[in-house]
C-alpha cells in the first residue's frame, strides 16, 4: 500500500511539474509577462503560475491573481438568467419587451420579435455592439438600452447566429428590471456569492485591494507596454466586465460540471436548467468558437469528445475556459499580453487536453492557393468599430483587421494596436470556408456568406458577421 501511495504521489508531482514547465515554455514562446492555469482532472485541482502582473510594477502571478476575463464572464450572466427562469420570473421564449418595455430598435417589429433565448444564443439579429460610454452610474445599462435604436440589424430574429455583446448587455437590463437590483448586485446575489466566488466581481474599489493583473500591448517594434485602460464601460459588464481568478474560475467550472449545487450544498440552479445551458440550440459554421451554441456556452467536439466553454479578452488580458463533461475535466488559462494572449492560451489548453485526456485538437488542412478564386473575395467588410479587408499578394490571401480611424479619434481610452495582415487559406468543401494560417489569429476559422444570386455579401470571423462594403 505504501509503495502504491508513493507511486501515486510521484505521478501527481510529475503531472504538476509538467504543467508548470509547459506554461513557462508557452509564455516564453509568445512573450507573455504573466500566465496562470488551473486544471480539474482525476478529482483534484492542479495549478501553475508564471511571470508577473505588470512589467512596470511587477508582482508574481498566482492562482488568486485577478484578471479581467472579458466575454468568459458571460456564463455568469447566463446562469443568473437561468436562475430567474427556474424561479418562474423569466420565460426564455417570452419577448424581451415583456421585461424591458422601453426597448426599441430602428425597426420596432424586430424589437418586438426578439426573445430572451435569442439573446442568450446570439440569434437576436443585433450587430456586435454600440461603441459608447453611458457612464458609471446605476443608470448605465438603462441609458445603453435607450440608445439601441442606433445599432445595425444584421438578420431577422432567429435566422442566424452572430455574436452580440449588445445582446448580453440587454440581458443585463432584463435582470435589472426583473430583480429591481443593479446588474452587479443581482449577479452577486444570484450566482457569485452562492457558488463561492467571493473575490470575483465588477467593482474596482473591491478589486484594487487584491492582487490583479495588468494588460499589455506589443508595439510595432515588438516592445511591450502597459495598457492604461483596465476595464470597459459599466454598460458592458453583462457581456464582458467580470474580474476573476484562475482559482475561482476553476471552482466555477466544477459547479458547471455538477448538479447545480454549490460546494456548501446550496442548490443554486436545478440540474436540468444547468445542463440545458450546454444543449445545442443553433449550429455554427466554420467557427473556432465551436460547432454550436447552447444558452451562452459554445459546444465543440474535440477528437470525438463533446466539450463546452467560452473565451474572453479585454484590454490586453485573455481567458480561456474549457470543460469536458465526459471526463469530469476542466481547464482555465489566463494571460496578460496582446496580441498573443489568444494563441498562448490555446496552446496550453491543447497541451492539457492531450496530456491529461489523450485528445488531440488539430487544425484542418487548407487548400492550395488558387488565383482564380481571389477576385471575388477581395474587398472591405465591416462592423460598427472595425473593418476587415481581404487582400492578395500574388501567392496567397491575407486579412487586414483594423479599428476604424474615426473610432480611434473619438476614443477616450487606449485601444489595441492594429494587427499586421493575417495570411489565410480556403478550406475543402464549398470553398467559402477559410482558416488563418499565420500570426496571432492562427487557427481561427470563418466563412464568406452569399446572397441568393451567389454574390459574396459578408465575412464571418470569431462568430461575428462583417458586412461587405
Amino acid at each position: 500500500m505504501s509503495n502504491m501511495s508513493n507511486r501515486a504521489i510521484s505521478n501527481e508531482a510529475i503531472s504538476d511539474s509538467a504543467l508548470s514547465k509547459q506554461l513557462e515554455a508557452t509564455a516564453a514562446e509568445f512573450g507573455i509577462p504573466g500566465m496562470t492555469v488551473g486544471v480539474w482532472a482525476d478529482g483534484r485541482e492542479i495549478f501553475a503560475e508564471y511571470g508577473v502582473t505588470s512589467i512596470e510594477n511587477p508582482l508574481p502571478v498566482d492562482r488568486d491573481t485577478l484578471f479581467t476575463i472579458g466575454s468568459a464572464g458571460k456564463s455568469c450572466t447566463a446562469t443568473a438568467v437561468m436562475r430567474l427562469v427556474a424561479e418562474g420570473r423569466i420565460d426564455l421564449d417570452a419577448p424581451v419587451l415583456r421585461y424591458v418595455p422601453e426597448f426599441t430598435l430602428s425597426d420596432p417589429a424586430h424589437a418586438a420579435a426578439i426573445t430572451v433565448r435569442q439573446l442568450l444564443n446570439h440569434t437576436s439579429g443585433l450587430d456586435w455592439n454600440l461603441i459608447n460610454d453611458t457612464g458609471a452610474g446605476d443608470d448605465a445599462l438603462a441609458e445603453f438600452v435607450a440608445r439601441l435604436a442606433e445599432i445595425p440589424l444584421i438578420a431577422v430574429p432567429g435566422a442566424r447566429a452572430s455574436y452580440s455583446q449588445a445582446g448580453f448587455n440587454l440581458l443585463g437590463r432584463v435582470i435589472e428590471k426583473v430583480t429591481g437590483l443593479t446588474f452587479e448586485q443581482a449577479v452577486t446575489r444570484l450566482v457569485l456569492d452562492p457558488v463561492g466566488l467571493a473575490h470575483s466581481g465588477y467593482e474596482r474599489d473591491s478589486i484594487m485591494t487584491r492582487r490583479f493583473a495588468i494588460g499589455h500591448e506589443r508595439d510595432e517594434d515588438g516592445a511591450l507596454s502597459v495598457t492604461r485602460t483596465w476595464t470597459g464601460t459599466r454598460a458592458n459588464n453583462p457581456g464582458g466586465g467580470l474580474v476573476s481568478s484562475v482559482a475561482e474560475q476553476l471552482r466555477w467550472a466544477r459547479f458547471q460540471l455538477g448538479d447545480g449545487r454549490a460546494e456548501s450544498g446550496e442548490v443554486v440552479l436545478p440540474a436540468a436548467a444547468l445542463h440545458e445551458m450546454r444543449r445545442p440550440t443553433v449550429d455554427l459554421r466554420a467557427s473556432s468558437l465551436g460547432d454550436a451554441i447552447g444558452l451562452c456556452w459554445f459546444m465543440r467536439e474535440i477528437d470525438g469528445v463533446a466539450t463546452f466553454g467560452h473565451g474572453g479578452s479585454a484590454f490586453g488580458q485573455f481567458a480561456e475556459l474549457l470543460l469536458v463533461p465526459e471526463h469530469d475535466f476542466a481547464i482555465i488559462v489566463m494571460s496578460n499580453a496582446s496580441p498573443d494572449g489568444i494563441p498562448s492560451n490555446r496552446a496550453v489548453v491543447r497541451w492539457a487536453l492531450e496530456h491529461y485526456l489523450g485528445l488531440v485538437d488539430g487544425d484542418p488542412e487548407p487548400l492550395p492557393f488558387e488565383a482564380s478564386r481571389a477576385g471575388e473575395l477581395l474587398g472591405t467588410y465591416d462592423i460598427d468599430a472595425m473593418t476587415m479587408t481581404v487582400l492578395t499578394h500574388g501567392t496567397g490571401l491575407s486579412l487586414e483587421c483594423r479599428i476604424k480611424p474615426e473610432i480611434r479619434a473619438a476614443a477616450e481610452t487606449d485601444l489595441p494596436q492594429d494587427h499586421p495582415p493575417f495570411p489565410f487559406a480556403l478550406l475543402p468543401g464549398d470553398g467559402d470556408e477559410y482558416i488563418i494560417t499565420e500570426g496571432s489569429f492562427k487557427g481561427q476559422r470563418g466563412f464568406f456568406s452569399r446572397d441568393t444570386t451567389g454574390a459574396i455579401t459578408g465575412l464571418d470571423l470569431a462568430g461575428r458577421l462583417f458586412t461587405r462594403v
